[in-house]
């Protein structure tokens, strides 16, 4: 034992973790993210370049969550691969939350972007990176580590004109022009990046679109015309008599209510549309250069969205299916063109499976899990059963007037969505009868069935680390 740690240290003596890998020829995949900005599933076929490009290129995900069905924390567990409860990010505000708590907590210090860099990738994000960055706490020129090339707004950035962007730690000002929408300015600065690179890279990128208040392009400001919002059978839901007070103190929509969805529902795809374009300048970039075969592109979102749907006009942070669940597709090297992967993932697994490509290491703290096996249509014997989600009402009230949603804790396994209430509430649906979770079966489910799921709940809320890919394979 004791030859075995010397030589170990020996090993670690000769290669500092700090310095890059690369080497002379090195053909590792290139690595693309590009992360929408409150997407709801089930709108991809409306846009040509993703599905074209994408999804018939690519295989999609039919059960992908989030760990929090709102910005920020979402965000800190997509570049740290940690529950909410691990990171600590609590809310899209400071103190508990935001760019400020993120800094506070030394947590950039290590993100996938210094994974990356540490593996001899040329790393680069561009777009939103967390809420109110740069904060309190740092300057507007400030780039955190990890991050070769940064572009990143720091004023105005939903508007998607008249922003101030950080580039590279100087600042520069973008009008009202055309050419100044910001998804068009991000698709122009990834096509630079991505011609002009001579190593591997990890590009992650963040449009704002479809966020409110979802502005489209000047091109874009007239389609859709006729688009109504999904009239699923949540819409307007007709009875919430069992459902927590949250949600059965909540009035039904009005015609005039249910007008002003169908016209959010119009602006949020005419800003995809920018998103779209984005997409289609990506690909044409990696075509143009010769690195498109070589590249895996990934595209997903940061929570969903609810549009009328179990009587929200607007919004998420809900445990529902409307905002935790989330599209992701992959293109790339070895995966499969217009297939689906049925099995279940988290955001928190999109960062180990670019380590897993790119050959970087993982740190102990991470908790998702690598998805390349099931890219490559080799799912593991033992795989994810359940998904946590995480949510903590802000502390500040211009951030908490926002949702109307209580603190939780839900798990959504293979069957069931299960969620409790800092207010002792429960919430029970069985997703093989009721997908559209309409009825709430908390007061008359089998007691064992919630005593089996609670103690699920806890030991997810409990994890850590490595823990948690036992917690989360528990039936």
């Amino acid at each position: 034992m004791l030859k075995a740690l010397c030589r170990l240290a020996c090993l670690l003596l000769l290669l500092p973790a700090a310095e890059p890998t690369i080497a002379a020829g090195d053909s590792r995949p290139n690595i693309v993210l590009i992360l929408a900005d409150d997407l709801e599933t089930g709108t991809l076929p409306l846009f040509p370049n993703i599905t074209q490009q994408l999804v018939r290129q690519g295989t999609s995900f039919d059960r992908f969550f989030v760990t929090n069905s709102w910005c920020c924390p979402s965000r800190a567990s997509i570049l740290r691969s940690q529950h909410v409860h691990s990171h600590g990010v609590l809310t899209n505000t400071a103190p508990e939350g935001g760019f400020d708590r993120f800094h506070t907590l030394g947590l950039e210090r290590s993100t996938v972007g210094t994974w990356m860099q540490q593996a001899g990738y040329r790393t680069g994000l561009m777009g939103k990176f967390l809420n109110h960055y740069p904060g309190g706490t740092a300057e507007e020129e400030y780039v955190p580590p990890g991050w070769d090339e940064w572009d990143v707004p720091v004023r105005k950035l939903y508007e998607e004109y008249g922003y101030r962007l950080n580039e590279n730690g100087e600042r520069r000002e973008y009008g009202w022009e055309e050419d100044d929408y910001l998804s068009d300015v991000l698709a122009g600065k990834a096509h630079d990046f991505i011609t002009d690179a001579d190593q591997p890279f990890f590009l992650y990128l963040a449009p704002i679109g479809p966020h409110n208040p979802s502005n489209p392009a000047h091109r874009h400001a007239h389609a859709f015309p006729l688009a109504m919002a999904p009239r699923t059978p949540s819409f307007n839901q007709a009875d919430v008599s069992h459902e927590p007070y949250w949600l059965r103190n909540r009035p039904a929509l009005t015609p005039d209510t249910q007008a002003d969805v169908d016209e959010h529902y119009r602006r949020r795809l005419r800003a995809m549309l920018g998103v779209d374009d984005l997409v289609g300048s990506v690909v044409d970039a990696l075509r143009e250069s010769g690195k498109l075969d070589n590249t895996y592109i990934f595209f997903t979102s940061d929570n969903g969205f609810h549009l009328g749907t179990h009587r929200l006009k607007q919004g998420k942070t809900t445990p529902f299916e409307e905002a935790i669940r989330i599209p992701l597709v992959v293109r790339g090297p070895g995966v499969a063109a217009g297939a689906t992967v049925t099995h279940m993932g988290a955001t928190i697994d999109l960062a180990p499976t670019f380590a897993e490509l790119g050959g970087a290491t993982v740190p102990p703290f991470a908790e998702g899990r690598s998805l390349v096996p099931l890219l490559r249509g080799r799912p593991p014997a033992q795989w994810r059963k359940q998904v946590l989600v995480e949510f903590t009402r802000p502390a500040d009230r211009s951030s908490a007037a926002q949702t109307p949603v209580p603190a939780y804790q839900a798990l959504r396994t293979e069957q069931h969505t299960y969620v409790r209430y800092e207010t002792g509430e429960r919430q029970l649906y069985d997703l093989t009868t009721d997908p559209y979770q309409l009825t709430n079966l908390a007061s008359t489910a089998d007691p064992a069935l919630l005593a089996r799921l609670d103690q699920r709940l806890s030991g997810m809320v409990a994890c850590s680390g490595a823990s948690c890919h036992v917690a989360d394979s528990q039936g």
